[in-house]
């Protein structure tokens, strides 16, 4: 991890869905039917029960992520960096934050779907502890399968 030590995790601002909702189109839902609005961000960030985390380094936006928290899961709907700033730990900060937000509130695991094309992204939650528990044919505009992967935050009884 090479965070650089400027680097602020909190809960977005209102001001800055438009931001979050660019972001989401270039990096994440590229090539699809753009979901995440600017609207739709707004709402998320209004939402008491979703986290819209943002990653922000000397004032300048870097990433964020959107979780919908349920009675025992999580729903990770969306997280994303800017190219120029992955694999600095930027990502791996935004999941262990939120992961620990849903240990605090005694959520039993986060679920989060990805693109079966989106290599990079699997490797990164399966190197974050996900696993792989399904597939989702035709999920992302019904013309391309998702990977279901969840986390487990519940420890077993022996340890």
């Amino acid at each position: 991890m090479n965070i650089d030590e400027s680097l602020v995790l909190r809960a977005a601002h209102i001001s800055e869905a438009g931001t979050i909702a660019s972001m989401s189109r270039l990096l994440v839902e590229h090539g699809l039917n753009w979901r995440w609005t600017l609207a739709r961000v707004r709402r998320s960030i209004k939402d008491k029960e979703t986290m819209v985390l943002v990653a922000s380094s000397n004032g300048v936006l870097s990433g964020f992520a959107i979780m919908k928290f349920r009675d025992q899961e999580s729903h990770l709907f969306l997280l994303a960096v800017e190219p120029k700033m992955q694999r600095t730990g930027i990502g791996a900060a935004l999941l262990a934050w939120l992961e620990k937000s849903c240990r605090t509130a005694g959520m039993r695991r986060i679920r989060v779907e990805v693109r079966a094309s989106n290599g990079k992204a699997r490797k990164f939650y399966e190197r974050s502890g996900f696993r792989v528990v399904g597939q989702e044919a035709g999920y992302y505009d019904k013309r391309e399968t998702a990977v279901v992967m969840v986390k487990s935050l519940v420890r077993a009884c022996h340890e």
